[in-house]
């Protein structure tokens, strides 16, 4: 069996995602904020979410993220984590914990 095939699957959920429609290229924008107002968007306009817009919209920046491994260098995982960030400023969720 080949690795190939489980290589696809997570490129294959995030662009075609039954929660989400996302802009093309998304996670490779250089703009935490402008990647952040994307996925807002994306899930506002969404009617087949689960979940609070937040909620889907942060679970598949942390998807991606999480499927990336270490294969996402350590420059784009710091654009991700800034726009999960800016994801909570817009909208208007603080950071639980500290």
């Amino acid at each position: 069996m080949s690795a190939e095939p489980s290589q696809r699957w997570s490129q294959r959920v995030t662009a075609t995602s039954n929660a989400l429609d996302l802009e093309p290229g998304i996670f490779t924008w250089d703009d935490p904020r402008r990647i952040a107002a994307s996925l807002k968007r994306s899930a506002q306009a969404s009617r087949r979410r689960k979940t609070t817009p937040f909620a889907s919209a942060m679970s598949m920046l942390n998807f991606y993220i999480n499927r990336a491994g270490r294969n996402l260098p350590e420059e784009r995982r710091q654009v991700l984590e800034r726009a999960k960030g800016e994801l909570r400023i817009l909208f208007g969720r603080p950071r639980s914990g500290a």
